[in-house]
């Protein structure tokens, strides 16, 4: 058995080897790094739970002064935001399935004459209910403004607020976090399946032996491809049946048209992580690479936050995020019911990002430098 100082010494050589083999690779030092800024600055801005903007729709059918001054002071919080004034109750839905509005807030006809009389006075809020959280701490916010307008009315309180929640009547936020993790969940398997592929063998030294047989790059791309988008579709419909027998969350819309979502939202992943494998020429490269970009698609998904609510530039770099498009999909269909032609345009982006990253994977197979 060595000394103890023989001891410490192979240790400290092995820890030096370590390092240098870490900090030797220029990528690898960024690695380091860059992640750490990176998803610092996407949590301070893009993972937030603070309320700062509420757009909102009003449907006054008292047009009073009453129902005025206290639009008003929703108005002057500088939270709330009325994107939209409705001239009749068939326009509410239109304000919440679009994701316009977060709540729509509506006045009954009797609401001043049942004020002037000292009698209750009941206001409506009808809410999004897809995203529990959010609705929820508007919901608050609106409580305080008007029991601050019934203390001006001498604290008889005749306003009461009388809550509606579409989509979510219970405000589950289970409800509305477990669809979406029937696209994240899968996501986070896929991306490194499919990222590790072409990294494991080109480690192993059999990828250029794969190179010089007569397959075409585009049968190379089909062979890796399709085997992590099956992974992903059964782990999806595993995540699915849990949803739905376990936690009984029900589901009102098809699941055709999910399957359907979820092979596209699948391929644009897929597509990524084969890009990842061209470029990392080891398995840990490929991991770094794959947890490097997996932290911010979540953050800028919308799984937790609404992508709404985040500042300008955020919502812009969501639309290179597939995953914020496939928990879209997921949730309109599973919780609202949606139609294709309600949720068409989530596909777009996700075949556009196929279309450019399964491509650039298979360039990336053929002149990928060893």
């Amino acid at each position: 058995m060595p000394s103890p100082i023989t001891y410490l010494s192979q240790v400290l050589a092995l820890i030096r080897k370590e390092m240098l083999a870490i900090l030797k690779d220029p990528a690898s030092r960024a690695l380091l790094f860059a992640p750490a800024l990176i998803q610092s600055l996407l949590f301070g801005y893009g993972a937030t739970y603070d309320l700062t903007h509420v757009p909102y729709a009003a449907l006054d059918q008292s047009r009073s002064a009453a129902s005025t001054e206290l639009l008003a002071r929703l108005d002057g919080t500088g939270v709330f935001e009325r994107v939209a004034t409705l001239d009749h109750s068939g326009q509410i839905a239109g304000q919440i399935d679009s994701g316009a509005a977060l709540l729509v807030i509506v006045f009954p006809g009797d609401f001043a004459a049942r004020l002037a009389a000292g009698r209750e006075a009941p206001l409506q809020v009808i809410l999004d209910g897809r995203n529990s959280s959010t609705a929820g701490a508007a919901a608050a916010q609106i409580s305080a403004v008007v029991a601050a307008f019934n203390a001006k009315l001498g604290n008889r309180a005749p306003l009461t607020i009388v809550r509606r929640a579409w989509f979510n009547p219970n405000y589950e936020s289970r409800w509305n976090l477990m669809p979406a993790l029937i696209a994240t969940l899968s996501m986070l398997q896929t991306l490194l399946l499919a990222a590790l592929s072409v990294a494991r063998e080109r480690e192993q030294g059999t990828f250029d032996q794969l190179l010089v047989t007569p397959l075409t790059p585009l049968q190379i791309l089909i062979g890796k491809a399709l085997p992590s988008i099956l992974v992903g579709l059964v782990q999806s419909t595993i995540i699915f049946l849990i949803i739905r027998f376990w936690f009984q969350i029900p589901m009102n819309g098809s699941v055709w048209l999910m399957y359907l979502g979820l092979i596209s939202f699948t391929t644009a992943a897929v597509g990524i992580g084969l890009s990842i494998s061209a470029v990392a020429l080891t398995m840990q490269q490929a991991m770094l690479y794959t947890f490097l970009v997996m932290m911010p698609l979540m953050l800028l998904s919308g799984l937790l936050t609404p992508v709404r609510t985040m500042p300008e530039i955020l919502q812009v770099a969501t639309y290179v995020n597939p995953l914020r498009f496939g928990i879209d999909l997921v949730r309109r269909v599973y919780l609202e019911g949606a139609t294709f032609a309600d949720i068409a345009f989530d596909f777009v982006p996700l075949l556009a990002m196929a279309a450019i990253t399964l491509p650039l994977a298979a360039w990336l197979f053929r002149h990928r430098l060893n």
